[in-house]
């Protein structure tokens, strides 16, 4: 099966959050399962600068007002279509955001062209090649479909995965003349969304098929708390929801051959984690001793429970225990933890930034990790928690719930726990979790104990490959 997978972002060429590692891993799980996967990306000057050798494949005159090109080109594993569209994508700042942090005022038409681009390639216009279905990813290739089924051209099955309906793609209706759409496109059961184009909102109208990246959140989205307003549209595609967990590239995080990891280790040589410890000690200026060290590794936003975290960092040292946090985001949430290391030097340690590397290590030789999101689709730092043995403390939400066992007595008991859940998301949640994190870690035999059964769990991408394979099959065989 061939199949045309669209993403704004894809690891380790351009990454912002957890879809980039999903947009890289996937094609490569779904290999063992028979489905070759071509991903269509932009070109932006991070790709550009890092792929080798490609070949032209395709030449648009004009993509929506500008000329592009798609490359083809081979990187570790993955087989790239790269949309090379200067106008578009040779910019300074990152996918989204120019250099101020401001959204770039033409995202509607920087994606809409990545989405059109799809839909030419979903048709067969590239040499020697042509999909059996289409996956895209989030709002800024969910047009993929609407171009599919507005331009006369033979329709395609096709999968939308949503990774964070939070990002919808809504835009004033004045651009919709720039779309090239026909007028009735422009409709509820189209772009339409309030008055104004809805993106996400229209690839959820148009694709054969809808996931989330696990399945509580799947339920989620239902809801008017979490469903941003698109629950309703959602509820009309009950019947094709999909929740299918993320999982994780397990070469690429593996405790026992880590490149950056100091000293690598195992569930039955855990003891070796004590030399990475030093080292995070050492990065964070943290005292050298005995204390649990709690991590953070995460956007600094609202939505992840960053202002939670800031809040509590004081009785978090009171309890005895350090902090090290490494992320970026809101300024005020920088400051505060920030403020709160200066206040506690040598129990917290605050990094500004992404760090790759460091959050590799941080796994390697921290106690356990805090993710107190409000709301999170997935999650991937959990997993990657689970595989190195920095114990996961998480909100009871979205796939936080769904890959995360607690510790309560009955799992405790039956030694299937592989970590602590909290609700409800607040500074009283956070405080009650790491308590008992605290009492936890003082039993040593216990603590041992969760970090080996979380490093049991499977996190890999094997499983949810063969999900998305069986729905992609489903979706062929009936001819959609």
């Amino acid at each position: 099966m061939k199949v045309l997978s669209v993403s704004s972002e894809v690891f380790p060429l351009i990454k912002t959050g957890g879809l980039a590692d999903v947009s890289g891993a996937l094609p490569i799980a779904l290999k063992a399962f028979g489905v070759e996967t071509k991903t269509l990306l932009p070109g932006y000057p991070a790709v550009m600068k890092v792929i080798r050798d490609p070949v032209v494949r395709l030449e648009f005159p004009d993509l929506l007002g500008e000329r592009a090109t798609v490359l083809e080109v081979e990187h570790e594993g993955l087989d790239l279509l790269v949309l090379d569209a200067p106008a578009y994508y040779d910019r300074p700042g990152g996918p989204y955001l120019d250099p101020l942090g401001k959204d770039y005022p033409d995202n509607w038409r920087r994606f809409a062209a990545l989405s059109l681009a799809a839909s030419e390639i979903a048709a067969g216009l590239l040499p020697g090649w042509r999909p059996d279905l289409v996956h895209t990813h989030d709002w800024q290739a969910a047009l993929t479909s609407v171009y599919m089924r507005y331009y006369p051209t033979p329709e395609l099955p096709s999968v939308l995965t949503i990774h964070n309906i939070a990002f919808q793609g809504q835009f004033g209706s004045e651009i919709f003349p720039g779309l090239r759409l026909p007028d009735h496109a422009f409709a509820v059961d189209g772009i339409e969304y309030y008055g104004t184009v809805g993106f996400l909102k229209g690839g959820l109208q148009t694709s054969h098929a809808v996931t989330t990246v696990s399945p509580t959140y799947a339920d989620e989205i239902l809801t008017p708390q979490f469903g941003m307003g698109l629950e309703g549209v959602i509820a009309t595609r009950i019947d094709e929801l999909h929740g299918i967990v993320n999982g994780i590239d397990t070469d690429v995080w593996n405790p026992a051959t880590d490149p950056v990891v100091h000293t690598h280790y195992g569930p039955t040589t855990l003891k070796n984690r004590e030399e990475n410890r030093r080292s995070i000690a050492e990065f964070f200026h943290l005292d050298n001793d005995d204390a649990p060290i709690f991590c953070v590794i995460s956007r600094l936003t609202w939505q992840k429970g960053m202002d939670i975290v800031a809040n509590v960092a004081d009785q978090i040292v009171a309890m005895g225990g350090k902090l090290v946090v490494l992320g970026s985001g809101e300024a005020a949430l920088e400051g505060a933890l920030l403020a709160s290391a200066s206040r506690h030097p040598g129990r917290i340690g605050v990094s500004i930034g992404y760090n790759e590397p460091m959050s590799h290590l941080m796994q390697a030789g921290c106690d356990a990790i805090i993710i107190p999101s409000r709301f999170e689709p997935c999650g991937l730092t959990q997993l990657y928690g689970l595989r190195y043995g920095c114990v996961p403390i998480v909100a009871r939400t979205g796939g936080l719930n769904d890959t995360v066992i607690d510790a309560n007595h009955a799992a405790l008991a039956a030694k299937v726990a592989t970590g602590i859940q909290f609700s409800p998301v607040t500074e009283t949640g956070m405080l009650q979790a790491i308590r008992r994190a605290m009492h936890f870690y003082a039993d040593r035999k216990l603590w041992t104990q969760l970090q080996k059964q979380g490093m049991k769990s499977d996190v890999s991408w094997e499983k949810s490959a063969e999900r998305y394979a069986a729905l992609y099959s489903s979706l062929v065989s009936k001819g959609m």
